[in-house]
């Protein structure tokens, strides 16, 4: 379910997954297949991680990016589950394709 919810972001984002809702910052986004695409791709990560397990890996992985780079906009871009969420979300036949797990493949990847 895609949701209009405008007060929830800071910064720059426009979208956000929290199983089982997609929340969108602007009504027009509503309708971005691109946003859309991507938020379902952290859906299913959050599916594959029981939810809970997600949330705690990518707060971790983020932390650890942001000791690591000292900027937390590349910080953020470096978490895995982005990195496969960027990479694919133009891609919208890519979640009948996709492995499970397949985030952990992006840890190889600059």
């Amino acid at each position: 379910m895609i949701v209009y919810l405008p007060f929830i972001f800071i910064g720059s984002f426009q979208g956000m997954a929290i199983f089982p809702f997609i929340f969108v910052r602007y009504k027009h986004m509503l309708y971005d297949k691109r946003l859309i695409n991507h938020e379902k791709i952290h859906l299913r990560q959050q599916i594959e991680l029981l939810w809970i397990f997600f949330f705690l890996w990518y707060l971790t992985e983020y932390l650890y990016n942001v000791v690591k780079y000292k900027n937390l906009q590349l910080a953020y871009k470096k978490i895995s589950f982005e990195k496969e969420a960027y990479a694919n979300d133009l891609n919208f036949t890519y979640l009948k394709t996709r492995k499970m797990w397949n985030f952990l493949s992006y840890y190889k990847r600059v």
